[in-house]
């Protein structure tokens, strides 16, 4: 017999300022369970963890939380009053009696000593003492609201591993897919006020969701034929002319409104970069350059090229200095030694993740036109700024609003907007992903991928690396930076491990010991007997796997399929996500194999 739910959400509605943000929406959370909760920015999925949490009162609908359940919510603001540091704040969520080990673990864990004064935290050390708190009494239900927003890539891994290994049930709201993928069992999402469940993980709700939209189009389509059909009676109709039929005029009047009552998918971002003249070849050349602080060492002896239409990315821990990697190699800022050398006409737009170009007190048109008139030029057109704003799901009402009162997603998204109406040939995106809802990070992902210019991207998102970047330029420590062909998988497969939590740099004044990797002894065999068997299978599980992947797409391709065999077309779209995994993992493995024979 099932355990009885933790928590239960029956019903839920609530309203603000006369618009209902939640309509219908149910939420059951059962003992271990894994669930992500998805949907487009403001569609009200942090205001449905609240109320989970029990900090919202909905209007109407249902709490109930089991009795001696304990429950962890993730707050995206976390309230330090009253701690002198870190330490004290994580040791508050312990249950009585329990002992500090475990928030000294966290803390150490996540990088930080428990030292750390609360009122002088960045927005990451932030984010990392309030998951410590949250993580501390190991609870029955973790409610986690972007947990990974401003953690970077080893902060990120250490917290999957962590959630894997706990006993606690949990809701997660979070953009970045790799992450959701890894964790999640169940998929909650909230859409136009309502709630839709599917008792599968995050890889598989993209392709559900879309079936469920054309099968939406579809029954729309019939029900405005069917209007259509009933209106041409209305006017044209024998028996109408002589009299009406109260009854079937009622039934349109039904159907009307049955139309107006529709609420549609919010629109998507329209995205589209500015063009300018091409750039010369060479974008960027970094000749053996170095760049120190003090004792800290950023960049040492770095020899880069950047060549029109490439693609960088660039991953390194917080701290490791990627910010002052981008400021060397825009000449905005000196090395201490060695040269860069731009290439001939460069037009770099940046876009600033720490969002300190955007003034408080402007407006959301302000920002677009510089407050000079209601226009912005986008590849050398006039467009009224309300219709550009709209390319960027901005209503016309938002056009005279202040900076200050617009959501994380909002500036975000403002600031792309700004970028991409100045013309240019050199894009440099530092974190662009910060607070994107999926659906407009898949449309940020389709631009750059059809921009004809080069990309210098800042990015702790591993699966928008993965898509986006051609090569990927890792911090390895101590100013030690090394340039990996392909996206962050490939760099993976390449470098045998993931980034690094940065450590204090030595002294200038002593040498660096660098590690050579450890010789193999004379006559023994790179590959193992085990290794040697998989190396030669694998092509043949590849090609195997790439047949299935093939048939169950040709099934999925039957328009029809959802709407005649909804338990089919789960299957599939199950097996598919499974195929497609184990591809990848055959190939990366392949790869892996290969290396290690030829090197």
């Amino acid at each position: 017999m099932a355990a009885p739910p933790l928590l239960t959400l029956q019903d839920v509605a609530l309203t603000f300022g006369g618009t209902p943000l939640i309509n219908r929406a149910d939420l059951t959370i059962s003992p271990g369970e894994r669930t992500c909760l998805v949907g487009r920015n403001g569609s009200g999925k942090s205001t449905l963890m609240k109320i989970a949490a029990g900090l919202v009162e909905p209007d109407k609908g249902r709490l109930f939380v089991q009795p001696g359940t304990t429950i962890r919510y993730l707050a995206q603001e976390p309230d330090f009053s009253g701690f002198s540091n870190t330490l004290d704040f994580v040791e508050a969520g312990l249950p009585p009696g329990e002992s500090a080990h475990r928030a000294r673990y966290l803390l150490e864990s996540l990088g930080m000593t428990g030292a750390e004064d609360p009122k002088k935290l960045s927005g990451g050390e932030g984010r990392r003492a309030a998951l410590a708190h949250a993580l501390a009494p190991e609870p029955d239900v973790l409610l986690l609201d972007e947990p990974t927003n401003h953690l970077d890539l080893p902060a990120i891994e250490w917290l999957e591993a962590e959630l894997r290994g706990t006993r606690a049930a949990m809701v997660l709201i979070s953009h970045d897919r790799r992450f959701l993928s890894a964790l999640s069992r169940a998929t909650i999402w909230l859409d136009r006020g309502e709630t839709r469940r599917i008792e599968q993980g995050f890889s598989n709700f993209e392709a559900w969701r879309d079936a469920f939209f054309e099968e939406e189009e579809r029954d729309q389509h019939k029900l405005d034929r069917k209007i259509a059909a009933e209106e041409h009676w209305l006017r044209y109709g024998v028996t109408a002319r002589r009299k009406r039929n109260v009854r079937r005029l009622g039934n349109l009047h039904e159907l009307r409104q049955n139309r107006r009552d529709v609420r549609r998918p919010v629109g998507s971002v329209s995205m589209n970069a500015s063009d300018a003249e091409s750039s010369g070849s060479l974008v960027v050349e970094a000749r053996e350059i170095s760049k120190s602080y003090g004792e800290r060492t950023i960049v040492d002896g770095l020899s880069l090229r950047v060549m029109r239409g490439d693609r960088l990315g660039i991953v390194g821990a917080n701290g490791a200095g990627k910010s002052t990697l981008i400021n060397l190699l825009m000449g905005r800022l000196a090395p201490d030694s060695g040269q860069v050398v731009l290439g001939t006409n460069l037009m770099p737009v940046v876009l600033d993740q720490a969002r300190a170009t955007l003034e408080p007190g402007m407006t959301v048109t302000e920002v677009l036109t510089g407050g000079s008139g209601d226009s912005v030029t986008v590849n050398g057109q006039s467009r009224h700024v309300v219709g550009y704003l709209k390319d960027f799901l901005f209503s016309p009402e938002q056009a005279r609003t202040p900076v200050s009162v617009l959501s994380g997603g909002e500036r975000n998204r403002l600031l792309i907007a700004r970028a991409l109406a100045q013309p240019a040939n050199l894009l440099v995106l530092d974190e662009p992903t910060n607070d994107l809802d999926l659906e407009t990070l898949d449309l940020l992902q389709e631009m750059l991928g059809d921009y004809q210019g080069t990309l210098i991207l800042v990015s702790h998102d591993r699966d928008f690396l993965d898509r986006v970047a051609s090569s990927v330029l890792v911090s390895e420590g101590s100013g030690r930076w090394v340039e990996y062909a392909g996206g962050y998988s490939d760099m993976l497969v390449q470098r045998g491990q993931g980034v690094e939590a940065r450590t204090v740099a030595p002294s200038k004044k002593e040498p660096r010991e660098r590690t050579a990797p450890a010789a193999q002894p004379a006559g023994k065999p790179k590959l193992g007997f085990k290794d040697q068997h998989e190396l030669k299978t694998l092509p043949a599980r590849i090609a195997k796997l790439e047949a299935a992947i093939a048939q169950l797409k040709a099934i999925l391709d039957d328009a029809d399929l959802y709407a005649r065999d909804p338990a089919r077309f789960d299957k599939a779209t199950a097996m598919l996500a499974q195929a497609e995994t184990e591809l990848s993992q055959a190939e990366d493995r392949w790869l892996e194999l290969e290396m290690l024979q030829a090197g």
